[in-house]
C-alpha cells in the first residue's frame, strides 16, 4: 500500500535568531509532517524548538532555509494578506489561552471574529457559536460570558472552539494541557480524541509530556537540540526506540498505560454547564482548592 503524503510538511527547516556573530541557530535542517487525518506529536524537553517549529509554519519565526508546504503548496516566506490567508488555514492553539483571548470580548465574539473577522456579529453567528461550543464539551450559553469567568480547562475548551470554527486544514496544538491538574488535563485529552474521530482532524500536537503524546498521536517526531532524531508511528517508536536519547526520554517517566485500541471511544468529556463552573476569585481565578497549576513559562 502507498504511504499517503503529508498534508503539511516541513523539509530542511532551518530557524536562526540574532545577525552575524550573535546569530544563534534553534532548528536545524528540520524535516516532518503529517498526513490528512491523522495526528503528528512532536515530543521533546523544553528548549528543544517543539514551539519554534508551530511559530514557523504560521509565520511569526522567519525561516532561514528550507521549505514549509501545505496539501503541496510551497507557503515559505508568505507576507500580508496571503499570510493571513495561510494563518486561517493553519490554526494554532497555544498553552496560555487567558492570553490569547480578549478580555473586553464575551466569549460569542470572541468566536464570531473568528467566523468572520471584518463583520463579527455574536447575534449574527449566534448558531455558529452555539455549535461549536458544544462541540468542545460547554453549554451554549457561554457565549453571553467572558474569558475571566471560566476555569483554565474551561478556556482551553473555548480556545479550541475558536480554533475550530475557523474550519481550518490544520490544528497545531502547542502545550494546550501542560499548565492543567491531571484531572482537568484528562478531560481536555479526551476532548481531543473525540474530535480526532469525530471531525477527521489533522494535527500537530506539542508536549513535553510523552504520555501525553502518546495518547492523542498516530506518529511521534522526537525533537533534540533542534533536531529530529527519530520519527515514526507512535506504537514503534514507544515499544522499541532506536535513538538513545529517544530510549533515555522513556525511561526516565513512569510505565505508559496501553494506548485504547482504534474504534473504541473514550468516555464522553463531561460538558460544563453554568452551575457547575468552578467558584471563582472576584477576578476570575479559579481557587487554590480545584488544583489548577500557574500557566508554565
Amino acid at each position: 500500500m502507498t504511504t499517503p503524503p503529508y498534508k503539511l510538511a516541513v523539509e530542511d527547516l532551518t530557524v536562526a535568531f540574532g545577525h552575524g556573530r550573535r546569530a544563534r541557530t534553534v532548528l536545524h535542517g528540520v524535516s516532518t509532517g503529517v498526513r490528512a487525518g491523522q495526528t503528528l506529536g512532536l515530543v521533546g524537553e523544553s528548549g528543544s524548538g517543539k514551539s519554534t517549529i508551530a511559530k514557523a509554519i504560521v509565520g511569526i519565526h522567519p525561516v532561514r532555509t528550507g521549505r514549509i508546504t501545505l496539501g503541496g503548496e510551497d507557503l515559505t516566506g508568505l507576507r500580508g494578506r496571503e499570510l493571513v490567508a495561510v494563518r486561517r488555514r493553519i490554526q494554532l492553539v497555544s498553552q496560555d489561552p487567558y492570553a490569547s483571548l480578549n478580555p473586553r470580548m464575551t466569549v460569542g465574539e470572541a468566536i464570531a471574529e473568528a467566523v468572520d473577522p471584518v463583520r463579527a456579529d455574536a447575534r449574527k453567528h449566534a448558531a455558529t457559536v452555539g455549535r461549536w461550543l458544544e462541540t468542545v464539551a460547554l453549554d451554549g450559553s457561554a457565549a453571553a460570558r467572558y474569558p475571566h469567568e471560566f476555569s483554565g480547562g474551561q478556556r482551553q475548551r473555548i480556545a479550541v472552539a475558536r480554533a475550530l470554527a475557523v474550519e481550518p486544514e490544520v490544528v497545531i496544538a502547542d502545550e494546550i494541557t501542560s499548565a492543567l491538574d491531571a484531572s482537568v488535563q484528562a478531560e481536555v485529552l479526551n476532548l481531543l480524541e473525540e474530535l480526532r474521530r469525530s471531525l477527521a482532524l489533522t494535527m500537530v500536537f506539542i508536549s513535553h509530556d510523552l504520555a501525553v503524546v502518546r495518547h492523542v498521536s498516530d506518529e511521534v517526531a522526537v525533537l533534540c537540540q533542534g533536531e529530529i532524531v527519530e520519527q515514526g508511528p507512535v506504537r514503534d517508536v514507544y515499544r522499541a526506540p532506536r535513538h538513545p536519547y529517544t530510549r533515555r526520554l522513556l525511561a526516565s517517566v513512569p510505565a505508559f498505560e496501553e494506548k485504547p485500541t482504534p474504534g473504541k471511544t473514550p468516555g464522553k468529556t463531561p460538558r460544563t454547564t453554568p452551575e457547575t463552573t468552578p467558584e471563582t476569585t472576584p477576578e476570575g481565578t479559579p481557587e487554590k482548592a480545584l488544583g489548577m497549576k500557574e500557566s508554565a513559562a
